[in-house]
């Protein structure tokens, strides 16, 4: 019997990576798209690619520079869509042999979850199980998104949807606003369900 496949979202301060990390405690296995994506930047390939695009300044000493490259991407439509032409169809790669290897996992994991920040925008929603939009109070989220240095919270969020719409569209929203175990237990009860 397939395991239960799972994309796991939410806004930029919402709590994604702390729910993954959450979800992997309770059993689950779990992949995020982010740390794919920091996996294909260390790749000769794709570093060779990026710098081939937007010159030396985005690899500094032969290592990828992700403010650099966000730089250059946010700028026009077009720059990032090559991009995202460059690294989505890579990492939905990753995710096809991720899901295979949680299929074959003896015993089987509760869930296999994939953390997918555009899970929506990108239309990847219906090839998961079920999915999961973590959702935090406005000025939760805004402070969480600081402190880890993302000023332009306003201009990489105006292409995502908003929590409402996340939390509409997906088939579980979990809370975020209280501490790691209230979140892990209201995990739980979404595992227990799939």
């Amino acid at each position: 019997m397939p395991v239960p496949f799972v994309g796991l979202t939410g806004g930029m301060g919402a709590g994604k990576s702390t729910a993954l990390a959450a979800l992997r405690r309770l059993g689950a296995v779990t992949l995020s798209t982010d740390e794919v994506v920091h996996e294909l930047y260390r790749t000769d390939e794709v570093r060779d690619l990026v710098v081939d695009r937007w010159g030396e300044d985005v690899a500094p000493g032969g290592e990828v520079d992700r403010a650099a490259i966000a730089r250059h991407a946010f700028a026009a439509p077009e720059e990032r869509a090559w991009l995202e032409q460059l690294l989505w169809p890579r990492v939905g790669q990753r995710v096809i042999d991720f899901r295979a290897e949680a299929d074959a996992s003896d015993p089987p994991p509760p869930a296999a979850v994939v953390e997918t920040p555009l899970l929506f925008e990108a239309g990847m929603d219906a090839a998961y199980d079920a999915t999961i939009a973590v959702i935090a109070p406005e000025g939760v989220r805004r402070a969480r998104a600081e402190a880890r240095g993302h000023a332009a919270v306003d201009e990489r969020t105006s292409r995502q949807l908003s929590q409402e719409e996340k939390a509409e569209r997906a088939t579980y929203a979990v809370v975020n606003d209280g501490s790691i175990d209230e979140l892990e237990a209201k995990l739980s009860d979404v595992l227990a369900k799939l």
